[in-house]
């Protein structure tokens, strides 16, 4: 098993910027990636970054350019640096670990809103 725990988060006005953390902590061998998904209300979670173990990254278009994922393995730490915030970021932010086996994201963190607004 692995346990994920996020912290950052809050609300931030539009142009700003935030940092969220994830600590994984457990049987983090069993797991070749980490990512930071997101889910609106009314709408599907999506992929918004993803970190693999041999460090390649992929970002969904609508945050290339202003969203940073990194990784600092010494502390089994993810983070997600936001800049340029815009209102429709706005949503409910999830870290989540890959199963190497399966393929999927089998362990999800606790949450944390964001929330864009003058």
């Amino acid at each position: 098993q692995v346990q994920l725990v996020e912290s950052g988060g809050g609300l931030v006005q539009p142009g700003g910027s935030l940092r969220l953390s994830c600590a994984a902590s457990g049987s983090i061998v069993s797991i070749n990636s980490m990512g930071w998904h997101r889910q609106a209300p009314g709408k599907q979670r999506e992929l918004v970054a993803a970190m693999y173990n041999g460090g390649s990254r992929n970002y969904a278009d609508s945050v290339k350019g202003r969203f940073t994922i990194s990784r600092d393995n010494a502390k089994n730490t993810v983070y997600l640096q936001m800049n340029s915030l815009k209102p429709e970021d706005t949503a409910k932010y999830y870290c989540a670990a890959r199963d190497r086996h399966t393929g999927t994201y089998n362990y999800w963190g606790q949450g944390t809103q964001i929330t864009v607004s003058a």
